[in-house]
């Protein structure tokens, strides 16, 4: 009997062993993801010993989880590969749904999520508010990207000769000099924001609020949206239904795995 209390706690043991080296090397490569470092440097700063360090990152480079740099250890290429392929299975409309479905209840505005396709934007999926009167936008449409709220959160990290093309494109080349250098200052305004406050120009009286959300990788993967006539959605309103959309655009790329810009 107590042979066998003694090979329960042996197994006790060497399972909190097992977790604490499983989590320091988490930590290695926590650090890694900021740029290539230095066995001697990652010892130093996750406190512990030089050959516990050398130790474990040679493990993780064995099974390709770091390579070696001329500045020292950095990401491997099976996280990259791993990075890949989850960002190829990210279903964006899932993940989405929730933060969706909660800023609508929050500001009554119909909520959309959309992303870019070539030069044009898709919309994914719509949550429809409390308010009478209704965006008839439905999932599935498509339009040229230049010219909605969703598309312009979609370009904001585009150059402005780019942005310049896709509005002249969705205009059918019938732009003035005057237009494009509107458009262009007005997506300056509105990548300064960080965000897109946006009035439809096809007369049908929508305004929008739409915000683009990131992946872990930095990149502008989909993008959201409150919509509604503009007599709902006021100048006085906007300010802090675009803090709500920025809010929820946040949670979403944390849910997709984007954890803030690098300091």
């Amino acid at each position: 009997m107590d042979e066998g209390i003694m090979q329960d706690g042996d197994e006790k043991q060497e399972a909190v062993k097992g977790t604490q080296t499983l989590m320091r090397a988490l930590d290695i490569m926590d650090e890694v993801i900021d740029g290539p470092i230095r066995a001697a440097d990652l010892a130093r700063k996750l406190g512990m010993s030089k050959t516990t360090a050398h130790r474990l990152v040679q493990a993780l480079k064995s099974r390709n989880y770091l390579a070696v740099t001329r500045d020292g250890f950095a990401l491997g290429p099976k996280l990259l590969q791993l990075g890949v392929l989850a960002t190829e299975q990210i279903d964006y409309v899932r993940l989405a749904r929730p933060f969706m479905e909660l800023l609508s209840e929050r500001t009554g505005f119909c909520v959309f999520v959309g992303k870019r396709e070539g030069d044009w934007s898709r919309h994914l999926d719509r949550v429809t508010g409390t308010q009478r009167l209704r965006v008839a936008t439905a999932p599935g449409d498509r339009r040229p990207i230049a010219e909605t709220g969703l598309g312009k959160a979609l370009l904001l990290d585009e150059t402005e000769e780019t942005w310049e093309r896709l509005y002249v494109e969705a205009r059918d080349g019938k732009a003035t000099p005057a237009q494009i250098q509107a458009y262009v200052a007005e997506m300056r305004a509105h990548k300064a924001r960080g965000e897109v406050l946006h009035d439809s120009e096809l007369g049908d009286g929508v305004r929008s609020i739409a915000v683009p959300i990131r992946d872990a990788r930095g990149q502008i993967c989909i993008a959201i949206s409150i919509a509604s006539a503009a007599h709902y959605l006021t100048d006085a309103l906007r300010p802090g239904l675009a803090e709500e959309v920025m809010r929820s655009a946040e949670q979403i790329g944390a849910a997709v795995g984007y954890s803030g810009p690098r300091r």
